[in-house]
């Protein structure tokens, strides 16, 4: 997948200015943050119209969620508050980036045919991206593996990237409506997939629970 390709290049990158930013004050936190300003600098400028200007800088944001990991182990400071913070933030960040979107469509294209249903849309597909991370991390939280789907981050901020670089409201607006189907399917693929472990577990234990055992307690051949 491109985006999983990209994502190596730039953690191979990132790993090198890591290791120049080790020996400065600058703390993985401080990264995570400043990411996250930088993804509300993106989302202002799209809500004023300037579409391509708020592409460059989302992306150039998004090199910020690889920067802070590599400085974390670069600096041996991988500590559980970090991926706490950096988890919070990127949920800011999305949110940030779909309100930008839908106040682009609010005020400088009101009078586009679609602009109520892209509204409509940046909020399900807001909806959809916080319950893909929310679904795989209550499920990691039980136990179960859940890093199946569609549209995972990366993938969701690429496919803003490309509606914003191109700068069309109608090519943008049928890419926020793509990201809110396929964000909720990405959820609903997810959601199948805990309840398949979930059944081989039971089933597993149910299983177990019909073995014969010995008076010993030690389960006998059949």
């Amino acid at each position: 997948m491109f985006t999983t390709r990209f994502q190596a290049w730039v953690r191979r990158n990132a790993q090198r200015l890591a290791k120049l930013l080790a020996a400065l004050p600058v703390t993985p936190n401080m990264v995570t943050v400043a990411g996250m300003a930088v993804t509300f600098g993106a989302a202002v400028l799209v809500g004023f119209g300037m579409l391509r200007w708020g592409a460059l800088v989302l992306a150039f944001a998004g090199t910020f969620d690889i920067l802070d990991g590599a400085l974390a182990r670069a600096t041996n400071r991988s500590y559980p508050y970090g991926a706490f913070l950096d988890s919070t933030t990127d949920r800011y960040s999305e949110g940030a980036v779909y309100v930008g979107i839908a106040a682009y469509f609010l005020w400088q294209e009101p009078n586009f045919p679609w602009s109520r249903w892209t509204i409509l849309a940046c909020v399900a597909a807001l909806a959809g991206s916080y319950l893909v991370s929310y679904v795989r991390a209550r499920a990691q939280s039980l136990g179960y593996h859940c890093d199946i789907g569609l549209f995972a981050r990366p993938e969701r901020v690429a496919v803003t990237v490309v509606g914003l670089v191109i700068g069309d409201a109608t090519v943008l607006a049928i890419l926020v409506i793509a990201l809110a189907v396929v964000t909720n399917l990405t959820v609903l693929q997810r959601i199948n997939e805990v309840w398949r472990q979930a059944r081989a577990e039971r089933r597993a234990a149910k299983a177990a629970a019909q073995v014969p055992r010995s008076r010993s307690g030690e389960r006998t051949a059949p």
